[in-house]
Order: C-alpha cells, then sequence, then structure tokens
C-alpha cells in the first residue's frame, strides 16, 4: 500500500466528503515542488483521473495517487489529531529526510525539489 490512512483520519476525510456538493469524489494525495525543505504534500478532494494514477480504498475511502507522487510517498501514514487548539491532519513520510521548522514541507534522498523561503 502506498499510503496508510489512520481510523481517526478516515473519520475525519468522511466528514469532510459528506459536507461536499459532490459526494462522488475521491480523495488525492499528492506530492508537489514548494515550501522551504522542496516539496510540500497535497491532500484534497478530485473527481479527475490519469490513466497512470494508482487507485486503492483505506477504511471505504477510494483513494487516488499519481504516479510521481506514489514514489515519494510510499509507506506514508496520513492522521488526524485533535487537541485543545483544534485539530489538523498530519502526514508522517518514511522517506522525508528533512521537513522544514513550520512541518509543511519535506525533501528526500532522491526527490529535493525546489525549495522556496519560508
Amino acid at each position: 500500500m502506498i499510503v496508510e490512512i489512520t481510523e481517526s483520519a478516515a473519520s475525519k476525510i468522511k466528514e469532510m466528503l459528506a459536507a461536499e456538493e459532490d459526494q462522488n469524489q475521491f480523495l488525492r494525495v499528492a506530492v508537489k515542488g514548494g515550501g522551504c525543505s522542496g516539496l510540500s504534500y497535497g491532500l484534497g478532494f478530485d473527481s479527475d483521473k490519469n490513466e497512470k494514477d494508482q487507485e486503492f480504498t483505506i477504511e471505504g475511502i477510494q483513494v487516488v495517487v499519481d504516479e510521481e507522487s506514489a514514489k515519494v510517498l510510499k509507506g506514508t501514514i496520513v492522521d488526524f489529531k485533535q487537541n485543545m487548539m483544534g485539530g489538523g491532519f498530519t502526514i508522517t513520510n518514511p522517506n522525508a529526510i528533512a521537513s522544514c521548522g513550520c512541518g509543511s514541507s519535506f525533501r528526500t534522498a532522491t526527490n529535493a525539489g525546489a525549495p522556496e523561503e519560508c
């Protein structure tokens, strides 16, 4: 499996999808260039698929990862943490060798991306 989604994250994703006008969307997990360390995560609902996208179902959620992102995301865990200050998704990527101080971007040994200023 490329990406694992915890029960907590799956529950929040289902809640968010239920609030969407088009509930036939899937969750796209992606990596794009940018951020302080060179790469940043993308997590959102989408309805357009590419023939090279990898599709799977986790906790009843249809998940899609593009071919290039799959190389960097293998083994990644998406979680949702709730605390007194609110909540948010956290991403743990075993392929990341460094991340920026704000935690929203990362770098891998094989793909550093193009860093931006924080």
